[in-house]
């Protein structure tokens, strides 16, 4: 094998993404509601054992290189675009002046903003420790936050209490925490309502990101479910304002089925936003691109949303790896990661047109020609058990559906022996 010079392998890159084929135009991408975080794009492969292997990379160019790309929406935290000590001051109005330029300027629009509840020292005990100190400025941080929505011209602001916690057990009094956070939002809430009436714009939809493990060793609302009954439980004066923002790993990580997190977000009228990305079950948050390790799973998921109506953001909460460059980052990662999801998505809606799985689907849902005696369970098991035989039958057509079966592809492989 010959080696391949430096000078060559940004075009080798480039030849075998074009081979790969599969890739949809930037106009179709745009017409998805598919959103690219700030942080996502600026990841610079640092982590707790990991040194960067990227160099840092400015708004200005994700944001160009999203509009080429034709992702279509944008978002932030407060401080991956404001350094903290410029929140609130003059400097924070001057960069949001640039970011509404450069959005104007590439056709992007911002989605959704997020404050930092978690990286800072202030931080340390999280935004509803004892201080009331902290709290104050937790309050104000999420209020400047509203604010910065409203100018940028988003609908989503998103809160990821992943500092909301303990490391060891008797720190904290868990039922006052959650009230002092409940504050926060509160105030949040608030200062939404003046702003969206000062300017004639609708309120923000107010999402809550569950995360089972850290950067606590004990979370106080680890999964959406947390969540759902935290929003349900008095502690909030405007609940119909807060909602989820599951992210797709997230609820992975702890053991739980995605889809039926999102099914419990969708009958409580609370799935408002949702971060997608992959990875594995029982393992720590590595945010693989969407499809890249549960496809199958990816494919159900969708199913489920598209037969509920949902057209909230996706929004592309993943890391490019590591061992991905920065040419590589907006070459490979972003449109392979966009596209798969696109194609998931139309896979979706095939499923649900499918008429193997529409006949099947019904079937079950008829249930069995039982005239006998209701009560009679033995009756009941006898006039059903075939035709609960279709549930394997409605897995296997799905899969033929991702892989293309459905339409006759085989594999033919050559005679062994």
């Amino acid at each position: 094998m010959k080696p391949v010079p430096v000078n060559e392998q940004q075009a080798l890159v480039s030849r075998l993404m074009s081979a790969c084929g599969g890739a949809y135009s930037p106009e179709t991408r745009r017409k998805y509601f598919i959103s690219g975080p700030q942080w996502a794009a600026a990841y610079e492969g640092h982590a707790l054992f990991h040194a960067p292997t990227r160099p840092s990379i400015g708004f200005e160019d994700v944001i160009r290189h999203y509009g080429e790309l034709g992702i279509g929406y944008w978002c932030t935290h407060d401080t991956d675009v404001i350094p903290t000590e410029a929140i609130g001051k003059q400097q924070q109005a001057d960069i949001v002046g640039r970011i509404k330029a450069e959005l104007a300027a590439n056709n992007v629009n911002c989605s959704m903003v997020t404050t930092e509840t978690f990286h800072h020292a202030v931080w340390a005990a999280g935004p509803a420790a004892e201080s009331p100190e902290v709290r104050e400025y937790a309050k104000y941080r999420v209020r400047n936050t509203v604010d910065i929505g409203h100018e940028l011209g988003a609908s989503f602001a998103v809160y990821w209490p992943g500092s909301l916690g303990y490391f060891v057990q008797g720190a904290v009094e868990e039922t006052e925490t959650l009230r002092w956070y409940a504050q926060a939002l509160n105030a949040a809430c608030e200062r939404d309502i003046e702003v969206a009436k000062r300017l004639g714009r609708p309120t923000l939809k107010h999402c809550l990101e569950a995360k089972p493990f850290e950067p606590q060793a004990e979370i106080l609302l680890p999964t959406s479910d947390a969540m759902l009954a935290f929003i349900a439980s008095g502690l909030l004066t405007h609940p119909e304002m807060v909602g989820l923002n599951p992210e797709y790993l997230h609820e992975l990580m702890w053991g739980g089925a995605p889809r039926a997190a999102l099914a419990r977000a969708l009958v409580n009228g609370k799935l408002f936003h949702f971060d997608i990305n992959d990875g594995y079950r029982l393992k720590h948050d590595v945010d693989i691109g969407v499809g890249l390790v549960n496809p199958l799973d990816w494919l159900n998921v969708l199913v489920l949303l598209r037969s509920h109506g949902y057209n909230g953001p996706f929004n592309l909460d993943y890391k490019p790896p590591r061992t991905t460059s920065q040419f590589g980052v907006f070459e490979v990662s972003f449109p392979t990661a966009v596209d798969r999801f696109i194609t998931l998505w139309e896979m979706a809606g095939e499923a649900l047109t499918d008429s193997i799985i529409r006949e099947a689907t019904d079937a079950l849902k008829a249930g069995g020609a039982f005239t006998g005696d209701p009560h009679d369970a033995a009756a009941i098991v006898e006039a059903n058990k075939e035709l609960l035989t279709l549930h394997e039958l409605i897995a296997h057509r799905l899969v033929q559906i991702l892989l293309g079966l459905h339409r006759g592809r085989v594999i033919s492989l050559p005679v062994l022996g």
